[in-house]
Order: C-alpha cells, then structure tokens, then sequence
C-alpha cells in the first residue's frame, strides 16, 4: 500500500516541481531575442493574417497592426489571469514573458497594412455620426472622446480603426460573455460594458463598416 501510495504521490510532486520551473523560467526572462521575437510575430500571424492585419475566417480574428502597446499588454494579462475569456488566448498568453509581451506589442504597433475594408458602404456615413456625435440621450458618448478622432487609440484605449467588422460586431454583442469574468480583477476594458449594452446591433454594425474603412 505504500508503494501504490508512493506511485500516486510522485507524478503530482513532478508535475508540481514542472510547473514551478516553467513559471520561476518565465519571470525570470527579463530579456528576449530580436530573433525569438521574430520568430513569436510569425507565430502569431498564422491566425492574425500578414503583418497582423487580421484575418476574415469562419471567426474574424482581429487585426493587431498599429495597436497600442498598453492595450495589447493589458489584453494579454487579462486572458492569461482569465479575466477575458478565450481558451486560444489562454494558451498563447501564458507561456509569454513579461520581457515578450513588451517586445511583441512595440513590433504589432509599428505594422500598417491597409485595412480589409468590408463592411456595408452604405452604413459608414450613420457610423461616422455615432462614432464623432454618440448618440443622444443614451449611455453612448462619442467613440472619438477615447479613442481619438482617427480611431488610433490612446494607451489603454486601443486602435480600431482598420478592424475587421465582424469582429467589432462579434465582441460588442458577446461583450458581458467574454469580458469580465473576475468581477474582483475587471478588465481595464470595463468602461465599455454600458456602452456595449447601450447600442443596438445595427448601431454597431454601422461603427464597424465605418471603422473597418480607416487607415
């Protein structure tokens, strides 16, 4: 009995020394390789498209190209401490240094491929007025005061403009589902939850078609 009790203990003594290792490895990497930087970008451009413009799938996977550096860290954090829901994201953010999450988000920034495009051209003019007016007497205040009159985000507020349309529609009509998840930890991005709530879905398919439009 105490051998079979040894054979249980051992795998989970182990595994609990592996995971110690991998998480001592990973804060301890306080500095990173223009190669494995490289190599990490290209990884990340088999879902998020070329030069991270994104990509229009089954799933619109968003475009990471000239985005803010602090909303990307930000967002990495939140899906590895799973206070944004994405099991994919998950997987990719946990294994990222502090040191890889800096660089990768410095490289994403610097990119600009022209936007997709996409949306429906004769919702852009409606998107333009929500996106510079808001819309009156509701929770909704223009997308510019944050976001800034070309849509290129400010530090924590991201970039959206370039973005796929399906995704803007995707992740603000599925906002509480995926955001959130840690009432204790929110999402930096928690400011959009009214807002999110706030427009109708042919309010936002109009921001988006306007949006997936901008350089």
């Amino acid at each position: 009995m105490k051998v079979l009790g040894l054979q249980l203990t051992l795998p989970s003594a182990v595994l609990a020394v592996a995971f110690a290792t991998a998480a001592h490895a990973k804060d301890a990497d306080t500095t990173v390789s223009k190669q494995a930087v490289e190599a990490k970008i290209k990884y990340c451009e088999v879902c998020h498209g070329p030069s991270g413009q994104g990509f229009q799938g089954y799933y619109p996977i968003p475009r990471l190209a000239g985005q803010q550096p602090e909303y990307i860290k930000n967002q990495l954090e939140a899906f590895d401490e799973r206070r944004r829901v994405n099991p994919i994201m998950f997987n990719v953010a946990h294994v990222l240094s502090p040191a890889m999450q800096t660089a990768l988000a410095s490289d994403f920034n610097k990119l600009n491929p022209k936007p997709f495009g996409g949306g429906q051209k004769d919702l852009v003019a409606a998107g333009k007025k929500i996106f510079e007016e808001g819309i009156a007497n509701t929770d909704v205040p223009p997308c510019a005061s944050c976001h800034g009159p070309e849509a290129k985000g400010d530090g924590q507020f991201p970039r959206l403009a370039g973005q796929l349309p399906d995704y803007v529609l995707k992740k603000l009509t599925n906002w509480t589902k995926e955001r959130g998840q840690d009432p204790a930890k929110p999402d930096t991005s928690a400011i959009m939850q009214p807002i999110a709530h706030g427009l109708t879905e042919p309010q936002i398919k109009a921001v988006a078609a306007y949006l997936s439009y901008l350089q």
